[in-house]
């Protein structure tokens, strides 16, 4: 007989481990419909009738982010036979607090104990008889990383299936007001479904009680209800509900746990004083997030990348095509589009793979083995200075060396507005593809001056702070004020399959979407820049290309570089960055390679463009979207194309902002140009600009931090 188990459990507690082990290779991996949260399924290992849905990873029931609007949705609509409550042995008060919420929501549930190995280490006793009587559900003790006890929660949960779990008692008078409540909801509802509807009702759940409908009589009783049992208890009503599950799960730990009685610290304890200590921790998570950039980017992962771009896409796979089309007599300009277009946008993709998936299994390794939450709260202090979390860091750090797997790295930012602020603003940070233009500019226009480079990355650090600092006071980003929560678990080994699996799926995902995007759009640019409107191929200056490039031209004037060839240029680098200088070679007339500082046209754009219009270029190529696979990886990380959009177009409109500021300020300056309405323009930007930092923000983007099981900072 076919059953459906849910995983659910919180961050860190070993749920995902436990999934791989139950599911073994017999999983797929998907997102939710709407959202980019991980959607996780597979067919249990020793029996294909049992389905396994993975629940993404939280802390509590209530509506407050994507992950826990998409449980709570499942849970309550899902048809499933037993829910698997992973719970951190090593960190019960907290985890116990979503176990509770699943017993008030009366589904057949087992609490499966992770990490009982962990307990005798830290001086734990766990009497799981003890605690099974006082949930009234089944409690069994697992450890995903050493495979024991997943047989045992298994059964437990085939035996527990469709049995709806013991109804949870709080303080009489509490449940006096949720038993008024209650006689509001339908009669046809069971007790079960009554009871937790009251409780949603009663800690003002706006999802739910939007869901019911109740009448305008019906709701005013329950404000009544709620308005008398705050009087009594002298507390807001999700206060009250918050203390009453805490106080329950207190004296459950009382009756079921023995702790002996010593003060010495654990070895993880002893760790933490080290790696979250207040002077020493960031430049420890310096030298972490060097090695990481260094393997990934620089050494591990740029060997992948080279043999791929060189070798694979660069000699072998097109040579071979070259010699099956010559032999089957292709077209020329079918092999043209198959060797430029196809194989060079394929290529264009897959050289970031080897970087992606290293980039991947490093963190993966420092998420599983438990530092990646000490990052956030290291940083996290810092950040929230200008309204970004301090998971938002990370990925800013990456994109230093290549922006794609920059973006893709703020996967591991929960909050989803924190998320989509970061993929906007990841990409402002200089990469290594513009490194070629920083090259360029500085050396056509600033020969003698040291300045420049390190300039480009003042401004993409400004533009993310400023960024940071203007976004979250805007509605679409500032959110309804909550703590911030973060689970430090206790360190251990990384698991080798866990660490593997979650590399390879985030990699396939880059190939999937990322992929699918640079792939279309190289097939287009080839054609583009390769024919005229009578589809005859042409010289690059008469193309489809040169002729959009000289119609956007006009665009680009007040920014002192609207020139056809740099309209062009600046279009082509949305495939690739470096592609700038390849571009300037070509419309310039220079046939053969070009050196990466393009030194050999530096005259000829010496006599079309001056030093601030150069400096404007260079800071609108900086800001503006990035190249196609990093746009690509936006869109996967947005999850919705509105979104991507919004990004694509915030990152050109500041871009353009800041470099029409550059160029007319400038102009002005240090070229002696004259005062003009666009100069006056420059100013009011400016002033708007400024207006954007210092106004008042709509809402708070988070309340305190919270930090459990770790020290504070």
């Amino acid at each position: 007989m076919k059953q459906q188990f849910a995983l659910v459990g919180n961050p860190n507690s070993g749920k995902t481990s436990t999934f791989n082990q139950l599911t073994g290779a017999k999983q797929t991996v998907g997102n939710w419909p709407g959202v980019t949260v991980e959607r996780k399924s597979g067919k249990y290992k020793k029996d294909a009738q049992i389905t396994i849905q993975d629940l993404p990873g939280i802390y509590s029931l209530s509506p407050y982010t994507p992950e826990e609007v998409i449980s709570r949705n499942y849970l309550q609509e899902a048809v499933i036979d037993s829910v698997l409550n992973i719970v951190d042995g090593t960190n019960l008060e907290r985890n116990l607090y979503l176990t509770l919420q699943l017993l008030e929501m009366g589904l057949p549930l087992v609490v499966a104990i992770n990490m009982s190995d962990l307990l005798k280490k830290k001086g734990i006793q766990l009497n799981i008889d003890k605690l099974a009587y006082g949930l009234g559900v089944p409690v069994v003790k697992i450890s995903a990383l050493k495979q024991q006890g997943m047989d045992k929660m298994i059964t437990a949960a085939k035996q527990s299936a469709k049995q709806p779990s013991e109804v949870l008692r709080y303080d009489s008078r509490l449940e006096a007001a949720l038993a008024e409540i209650g006689l509001l909801l339908p009669p046809e509802l069971s007790e079960e479904k009554r009871r937790w509807l009251a409780i949603k009702l009663f800690e003002k759940d706006l999802l739910i009680t939007e869901t019911l409908e109740l009448t305008e009589a019906q709701q005013k009783e329950v404000a009544e209800t709620i308005a008398i049992a705050e009087m009594i208890f002298k507390e807001s009503s999700d206060a009250i509900l918050v203390n009453e599950r805490y106080g329950f799960i207190e004296g459950l730990l009382s009756l079921s746990v023995i702790r002996e009685d010593d003060q010495r610290l654990s070895m993880s304890d002893k760790i933490d004083h080290l790696l979250t200590h207040r002077v020493l921790a960031l430049p420890i998570f310096a030298f972490f997030m060097w090695l990481i950039y260094y393997l990934s980017i620089q050494t591990v992962g740029t060997m992948g990348t080279d043999w791929v771009n060189d070798v694979l896409f660069g000699t072998w796979i097109p040579d071979a095509l070259d010699q099956v089309m010559n032999q089957l007599h292709v077209a020329q300009w079918l092999q043209e589009l198959i060797q430029d277009g196809i194989v060079a946008g394929v290529g264009a993709v897959l050289g970031f793979l080897p970087q992606i998936f290293v980039l991947f299994f490093c963190l993966a390794i420092l998420e599983d083995c438990g530092y990646m939450a000490r990052i956030a709260f290291v940083m996290d202090r810092l950040f929230r200075k200008f309204g970004l979390s301090g998971k938002s860091f990370i990925p800013m750090l990456i994109a230093t060396g290549c922006g794609v797997p920059g973006v893709m790295a703020s996967r591991t930012i929960e909050n989803q507005k924190d998320r989509r602020l970061t993929v906007m603003v990841t990409t402002f940070m200089p990469c290594s593809a513009k490194l070629p233009i920083i090259a360029l500019i500085s050396g056509a226009f600033f020969p003698g001056s040291t300045w420049v480079a390190p300039s480009a990355y003042f401004i993409g650090m400004g533009a993310i702070v400023l960024s940071g600092i203007a976004l979250k006071k805007t509605a679409l980003f500032a959110g309804d004020p909550a703590p911030f929560i973060m689970e430090l678990p206790a360190y251990h080994l990384p698991q080798l399959t866990t660490v593997l699996k979650s590399a390879c799926d985030r990699g396939i995902a880059f190939v999937k979407k990322a992929g699918t995007i640079i792939f279309v759009a190289c097939i287009f640019i080839w054609f583009a820049s390769s024919y005229d409107f009578t589809l005859t191929r042409v010289a690059e200056d008469q193309s489809i290309l040169a002729f959009a490039g000289r119609l956007a031209a006009p665009i680009f004037a007040p920014l002192g570089w609207g020139t056809w060839r740099g309209t062009v240029a600046t279009i082509t680098g949305l495939i690739a960055k470096e592609n700038v200088i390849g571009t300037f070679g070509i419309l310039y007339g220079q046939t053969g390679d070009m050196s990466e500082s393009g030194n050999e046209i530096w005259q000829l754009l010496r006599n079309d463009y001056t030093a601030v219009a150069a400096y404007s270029f260079l800071i609108f190529n900086l800001l503006c979207a990035p190249c196609f696979a990093a746009i690509g990886a936006i869109h996967r990380e947005m999850g919705d194309s509105k979104w991507t959009w919004l990004a694509i177009g915030y990152q050109c409109g500041l871009a353009y902002c800041a470099s029409f500021v550059v160029y007319q300020l400038g102009h002005v300056f240090f070229e002696g140009g004259h005062l003009t309405i666009a100069t006056l323009l420059a100013v009011v930007v400016i002033c708007v600009l400024i207006f954007a930092l210092v106004k008042k923000p709509s809402q708070k983007a988070h309340g305190p931090i919270q930090v459990i099981g770790g020290n504070e900072w």
